[in-house]
This record gives structure tokens, C-alpha cells and sequence, in this order.
């Protein structure tokens, strides 16, 4: 708990104050703001405090992000506040919360998923236009690695730059320059800030997986409060928890970041866990692919002992003791199976020289 986080109402009722950490931009705080209204409305009489404070991330903006070397640039200076007690929770992005997480901190809520696909932004100029349809030579900004790699494969016509920037900076820099023309960027955040007009096209499997975590929201806390951890508990989505726990175990056993091209797809269906991954060369040239499946169903055993389980139990960073241990540990299995597949094959090779290459640009 932090410190002086009661307050005294007129009512002689003694309230919890609980302080949540966020970045600063605007897309961070619309975030943060929807995880804050649905702990409103399951505990009223708790007051809520939102800190915002710049990230690492935030603040170098000139040098594309896989080259900073920096695995928690995002999270970095929020979780320094976690640990000082100075807020309690913390909202991120999932797919910017790296797989293994510092000693005495668990994702204790991963929130329903928003559309994890990437959507193309086209520059006013070139409304109507596909990625297809661009002309030779177009220049498409992206600062991620993984959608390069996957686009310069899909459509060889085209040059990819980077583009740096919260969503409002890189909207601005498409619209306001002729350097680009068309950006990629996270569906989730583009609907998240009201901007689904912008999108021209959302980017299907075939022509661009996504992002480990993408779409979907994580609430971090400290792993010894107890209390923290159970009221945000409630807010775990049970089909969101077990693909990103697939997705997270994957790129893990891949030892995969920001620095290299790592691309994935779950589906929950008839019971069953889907997950699709690919690694990929920086040019999208060499890649390897596969995909696996594990069933979600609870086991009654298990259901049964459900009162019985360590709380503490991680996976992946997640600790979410509602959803049936069985169907987590599978889902985390799945996601390490995969990628020993993605190994046995040459995925080291691949993105060992991806990591060298990008190092040496």
C-alpha cells in the first residue's frame, strides 16, 4: 500500500486511496482512465489517484526503438515507482511489458483483448489506396522490426523507414509531410483514441501477424499485496489471459524483444488454443513458421482443488488464480513447444543474425 492511502470522508468512514502509475501520452491515459472506471464501478467507495510520469520510450525519440537495447523501455521508470510504493498498480500495454518480469513484481489483470491486428494509415494523398496498390518505391513508416520484415516480404515494391512517436507525433508527421506514404500502426490504439476513420485497412494473418501481448491491457502490481492483487484479479479476461500467456511463454522460450522480428496469432475455438508464430530475417526473406493447439478446457479435478492453489503461482509474469491452473499450464506449455519447434528448425540462426544486423545499422 502506499503511504497516507486512507482519507477520512465527512461520513466518519475511513476510504482507500489507490494510486495508479501510467505514461503521459494521451493514448496511455485513455488506457489508464477505462481500467480506472471498471475498478469504480466494482468498488465504489475506493478513491483513485492516476500518476503520470514519462518513460524512457518517451523520451528518446530519435533512434528507432529495437537499437536503444533497453528491454523495459517503457516500464521501466513505472515500475521504479511501484517498488517505491508511490502508486500501487500500474497500466501498460502487455505487448510492452517484457516476459520476464523484475523480482517481486506479477501481472495481477490482463483485460479482454481489442483487435490485436495492425492497420495501414494512409496519407491523405493517397486515399483509396492499398499497400498493394501504392506505387514503386512508396516509403511506409514503421518503427517495429516485425511488421517490416512481414511487409517487405508481402509487397517488395515498397521501402520501409522508421517512424517514431507517440500516435498523435507519427499521425502528424504522415499528414503534415510527403515523407510517408502510409503508416502502420496497432488497430487497438487507433480505436482506443477514436481514430478508426484513419484506418484504410486492417492487416489480416496472411500479410502480417502481430505483436506478443498486442491489444490487450495489463495491470501490474506488486506480487506480496495480497489485497491489490485480488481486487484487480476481477478485471482478468479468461480467454485473453490464456492466449497471451501462449503467446508471452513463446516468445520467452524464444528469448525474442523489440530487437527481433517475432510474430504471432492465437484463436480460441471448440475448446481448443490455437497459436501461430514466425520468426523472420530483417528483409522478411528467411522466416519459419508453424502452428499448434492445446485444448482450454478445465479438468473437474482441478476445479475442485481451485481453492487450494499457491496464489503466488506466475506464469509468464501472470498470476491469475481464478482461471483453472490446468488450462494455464498448458496454454504456457503450448506457447514453449512452439517455439522449440520454431528451434529444432533454425529460428536461433534466423534472428541471431537479425539481432547482429540490426546492432550494426
Amino acid at each position: 500500500m502506499s503511504e497516507e492511502a486512507d482519507t477520512h470522508e465527512g461520513n466518519g468512514k475511513v476510504s482507500r486511496v489507490i494510486r495508479i502509475g501510467t505514461r503521459k501520452s494521451q493514448l496511455a491515459r485513455i488506457q489508464t482512465d477505462s481500467v480506472a472506471d471498471r475498478l469504480k464501478e466494482l468498488y465504489p467507495d475506493v478513491h483513485l489517484e492516476i500518476v503520470a510520469m514519462s518513460t524512457i520510450g518517451d523520451k528518446i525519440l530519435d533512434t528507432a526503438l529495437s537499437k536503444i537495447g533497453e528491454k523495459s523501455l517503457f516500464t521501466k521508470e513505472l515500475e521504479n515507482a511501484l517498488e517505491r510504493n508511490e502508486v500501487d498498480l500500474v497500466v501498460h500495454s502487455l505487448k510492452d511489458l517484457p516476459t520476464t518480469l523484475p523480482p517481486g513484481f506479477t501481472i495481477g489483470a490482463v483485460l479482454k483483448r481489442e483487435n490485436p491486428h495492425d492497420a495501414v494509415v494512409l496519407h491523405p494523398n493517397n486515399a483509396g489506396k492499398t499497400l498493394e496498390t501504392l506505387p514503386e518505391k512508396s516509403v511506409i513508416g514503421t518503427s517495429s522490426l516485425r511488421r517490416a520484415a512481414q511487409l517487405k516480404k508481402r509487397f517488395p515494391h515498397l521501402e520501409f523507414r522508421d517512424i517514431r512517436g507517440n500516435l498523435n507525433t507519427r499521425l502528424k508527421k504522415l499528414d503534415e509531410k510527403q515523407d510517408f506514404a502510409a503508416i502502420i500502426l496497432a488497430a487497438a490504439g487507433l480505436k482506443r483514441m477514436g481514430w478508426e476513420n484513419r484506418i484504410s485497412t486492417i492487416l489480416e494473418p496472411e500479410d502480417c501477424m502481430y505483436a506478443v501481448g498486442q491489444g490487450a491491457l495489463a495491470v501490474e502490481v506488486r506480487a506480496r499485496d495480497a489485497d491489490i492483487l485480488e481486487m484487480v484479479s476481477v478485471l482478468h479476461d479468461p480467454e485473453t489471459v490464456l492466449r497471451c500467456i501462449a503467446e508471452r511463454a513463446f516468445l520467452r522460450r524464444l528469448e525474442g524483444g523489440c530487437s527481433v522480428p517475432v510474430a504471432v496469432h492465437t484463436q480460441v475455438k471448440d475448446s481448443q488454443l490455437y497459436l501461430t508464430g514466425a520468426v523472420y530475417s530483417l528483409d522478411g526473406s528467411d522466416s519459419l513458421k508453424e502452428t499448434m493447439q492445446t485444448s482450454t478446457a478445465a479438468d473437474d479435478k482441478v476445479l475442485q482443488s481451485l481453492e487450494e492453489v499457491d496464489e503466488q503461482v506466475q506464469r509468464v509474469g501472470v498470476t491469475a488464480s481464478k482461471i483453472p491452473s490446468d488450462a494455464q499450464d498448458r496454454a504456457e506449455r503450448l506457447g514453449m513447444e512452439l517455439a522449440d519447434l520454431l528451434l529444432s528448425k533454425g529460428a536461433k540462426e534466423i534472428l541471431t543474425v537479425a539481432r547482429q544486423l540490426n546492432d550494426s545499422r
